[in-house]
């Protein structure tokens, strides 16, 4: 396989190995390629604007920034590996895909600012910036099930990009091609908030990042087997189930990804979309429908390693008080620092290309919680300073 290949990603193997063990295997982790680059969004004040109630909107205009760049990806023949953050995302994409994908960006940024008074930061930086400056990015693929599988990142080097990109003296090209177009089909953000499954009765949503007492696998691999052995396996602790899915037909929820789609309401298209909405209350009793929601569940993005853990689990609160117990002792001991947040509900927007596997559901805590857990870490880490 060529290094400089733009199938690098699409031709890693998925490892079949669980998560805590994966982590701690060298051999099924590949360097990315210096020819790529890492693209980041992020959404400026997002913990602010979370607290204003606009967390519908910051979840919605993160994935507009995912679909954007999936749309093109899938368009170029290249699969490309990305991480969803709840208020912006981050993706590493080889040269082909990288003179496409900017502008597109960039164009949607003016969007989110036109449409919702949200600025979106949209920055870049080369794999190769990224090793001068002697950092790592390994990767591989975690395959959740048969038909989901992630990327697993491991070294700091999108925690480097993400800092320069954020920066306030960081540089963006905002000029923008006048013949660019924006694709955003497939977005969808149609279901209400999400209960936990039976016999859960808690959404969790979690950030840890390595300490400096151990490297960085080590750390990641003690925490996931204590997220395994207090919540069990991820089916286990999977916030989304079909029993509690409910479709939000309502024209404000509408509106809002239409708003983000295309910059404004299109009363025509907005009672098409509604009355498609309600034909999906037919289409979920069929055996296809049914089969879907299956898939839906099992395509749920509830867990990203992008050199920090990020998940949504659901549980008790006698779960989170022995997970919490575990996570202070690594903390105390230099090994990890974290960030939580505690909601009644998930929510979910939704990639759909097509109806069988052409799908992937992006899920968060209510109420901004991964915005609201990155807080907390935050402030952990100024603390120490």
């Amino acid at each position: 396989m060529s290094v400089n290949s733009d199938q690098f990603y699409n031709e890693l193997s998925a490892s079949r190995l669980a998560l805590a063990d994966l982590l701690i295997k060298p051999d099924v982790f590949r360097t990315v390629p210096a020819d790529w680059h890492v693209i980041i969004t992020d959404i400026k004040g997002s913990t602010h604007a979370v607290l204003n109630g606009l967390h519908e909107s910051v979840n919605l205009i993160a994935t507009g920034s995912i679909v954007t760049v999936l749309n093109l990806s899938f368009k170029a023949g290249i699969t490309v590996p990305f991480f969803f953050g709840g208020d912006g995302a981050t993706f590493i994409v080889p040269p082909a895909v990288m003179e496409k994908v900017m502008p597109a960006l960039l164009l949607y940024r003016q969007s989110t600012m036109d449409n919702f008074g949200l600025e979106l930061r949209v920055g870049t930086l080369p794999v190769a910036a990224i090793y001068a400056q002697e950092y790592q990015l390994q990767i591989s693929k975690f395959r959740v099930s048969d038909a989901f599988f992630i990327p697993v990142i491991l070294g700091n080097g999108l925690n480097y990009a993400e800092k320069l990109i954020k920066a306030e003296d960081y540089l963006f090209n905002l000029e923008v091609g006048a013949t660019d177009e924006l694709d955003l089909s497939g977005m969808q953000c149609r279901w209400d908030k999400i209960e936990p499954p039976e016999n859960s009765h808690e959404i969790v949503t979690l950030l840890i990042i390595a300490g400096e007492r151990v490297p960085q696998y080590i750390a990641f691999s003690k925490a996931i087997r204590y997220i395994d052995d207090i919540y069990g396996s991820p089916q286990k602790r999977q916030p989304i189930s079909v029993a509690k899915l409910r479709l939000n037909t309502t024209f404000n929820r509408l509106s809002l990804e239409m708003r983000a789609k295309m910059g404004k309401i299109r009363l025509f298209e907005l009672i098409r979309t509604w009355l498609t909405n309600l034909y999906g209350f037919i289409y979920f009793s069929t055996r296809k429908g049914k089969d879907y929601l299956d898939r839906l569940v099992e395509m749920s993005d509830t867990l990203v390693i992008d050199g920090k853990i990020n998940t949504v689990i659901s549980g008790n609160s006698l779960q989170r008080g022995r997970l919490c117990k575990v996570l202070d002792t690594l903390e105390a001991k230099g090994e990890i620092c974290y960030g939580f947040h505690v909601s009644k509900d998930a929510v979910m927007s939704c990639y759909v290309r097509d109806l069988e596997d052409g799908h992937i559901h992006f899920v968060d805590g209510s109420e901004g919680g991964y915005t609201q857990a990155a807080a907390m870490l935050k402030s952990k880490l100024i603390s120490r300073l």
